[in-house]
């Protein structure tokens, strides 16, 4: 048997995972403070929903198979064609449970991918995701960049930008540069790299997809003289309007983002002094959720990659020192072969109901044959910041002994005073 686990798949312990609850409480807060509700999908959905949605590489990224029914599934890529698939199921009149229009969801699960791993990119992966459907407002989409800005706020980021542009000013015709929608579709995702490989590579990656060289340089020409699209200077307006920052924002005309389904402004989020890459991205997608349904239903949304915000976080020291949330552990004691007292081990439990009347987190050492210095070595173990101590004296005179974890200073106390003080 080899113990451990697969390639690009990860355990999380219990200092790495509070982390991780950190980031979510805090996303889950300023995603319900806009209005947005909370959504979960099943991890696999039919492979058609999921199929010739994320273009060929989505394709040949998805983990597929098929199950003991002899169906054909797959599991979860993302979660927005999953979204979709609810608004066509739930959003029609006839649905058993009738979905509000405009319909805004948050949803923060796992997605699998079978990539190359490297630094920030794994095979099974937690995204947050943010979603107006429903409407083509433009203040929709100014209110999922604010809500972007908000979240990374929040979480401690001082220097970061949120990249915009508009997919409107990636199609070629317009700009007098004949494509097949196929060609335009090979173009932009060569666009999207321009960042990460460079010019000299982006023009290598044209001419093996059969562009010759003059075609290359006019698209390229063309993308980097593109000017704000109308829709993007009203965007832009309501975010002064919403009183984010313009330093926290801007223009990029060369953003291309790979993904087919998306038709309006596409956004990515760069943190400075991260060097993995974009920790976020999204955009307007209003034919996607059509594919599912009658009719075309508006959409617009963002996700956080949140293990590469995780990471970020880390880099940038943004997480506060003490994430524990057991304050105080109440030892057991004396210890001795023979097993400890059964009167001092009832004084440990009731020191302990006091505590969770009082909203104080609180462990119990269960182990009544462990010595004190065990004891406290593993409170040291977890970072639990206090410990009670309950010998015969303190039990005789109804008082505690406090001991401070990390100064090593102990205090007594009467047991009816131990709450208040440690709720301060």
């Amino acid at each position: 048997m080899n113990i451990q686990t697969l390639k690009g798949f990860r355990d999380f312990l219990p200092k790495e995972a509070r982390k991780r609850q950190f980031v979510i409480d805090i996303l889950k807060k300023v995603f319900e403070s806009y209005g947005f509700e909370p959504l979960e999908t099943p991890a696999l959905e039919y492979e058609e929903v999921l199929l010739g949605k994320y273009g060929d590489e989505g394709d040949k990224l998805m983990y597929r198979f098929e199950d003991n029914g002899k169906r054909k599934v797959a599991l979860r890529y993302d979660q927005t064609v999953p979204l979709a698939r609810v608004v066509a199921q739930y959003g029609s009149a006839n649905s058993p449970q009738v979905l509000p229009m405009p319909f805004k969801r948050y949803q923060i699960q796992n997605v699998w991918r079978a990539e190359n791993t490297q630094k920030g990119r794994y095979r099974e992966f937690l995204q947050c995701d943010i979603d107006t459907v429903g409407t083509s407002s433009p203040l929709a989409d100014a209110e999922i960049i604010e809500i972007a800005a908000t979240s990374l706020k929040t979480l401690g980021f001082k220097d970061f930008k949120i990249l915009i542009n508009d997919r409107e000013n990636l199609k070629f015709k317009a700009k007098g540069i004949t494509l097949s929608p196929d060609r335009n579709i090979l173009a932009v995702r060569a666009i999207d790299k321009l960042k990460k490989i460079g010019k000299d590579d982006i023009l290598k990656e044209f001419e093996e997809n059969g562009f010759t060289k003059k075609e290359a340089e006019e698209i390229l020409q063309a993308t980097e003289k593109t000017e704000l699209s109308p829709r993007l200077s009203k965007i832009f307006s309501i975010l002064k309007q919403l009183g984010v920052s313009d330093n926290q924002y801007e223009f990029s005309p060369t953003l291309a983002r790979g993904m087919n389904y998306y038709t309006g402004i596409i956004i990515e989020v760069e943190v400075e002094r991260y060097s993995a890459g974009s920790i976020g991205g999204g955009g307007r997608y209003d034919n996607l959720i059509g594919m599912f349904g009658n009719k075309q239903v508006p959409a617009v949304g963002f996700a956080f990659g949140f293990d590469r915000l995780i990471e970020a976080m880390e880099e940038l020291n943004l997480f506060p020192t003490d994430l524990t949330t057991t304050k105080v552990l109440v030892t057991v004691f004396p210890a001795s072969p023979q097993g400890g007292s059964p009167e001092l081990l009832n004084k440990s439990i009731e020191v302990c109901e006091i505590l969770s009347k009082n909203n104080i987190n609180q462990e119990l050492y269960v182990d009544p044959n462990a010595k004190l210095e065990k004891q406290l070595k593993y409170a040291d173990q977890k970072g639990i910041p206090y410990c009670i101590i309950i010998g015969p004296d303190e039990a005789k005179n109804n008082t505690v002994t406090l001991r401070n974890m990390a100064t090593r200073k102990q205090e007594v106390l009467a047991l009816n005073s131990l709450a208040q003080r440690l709720q301060k």
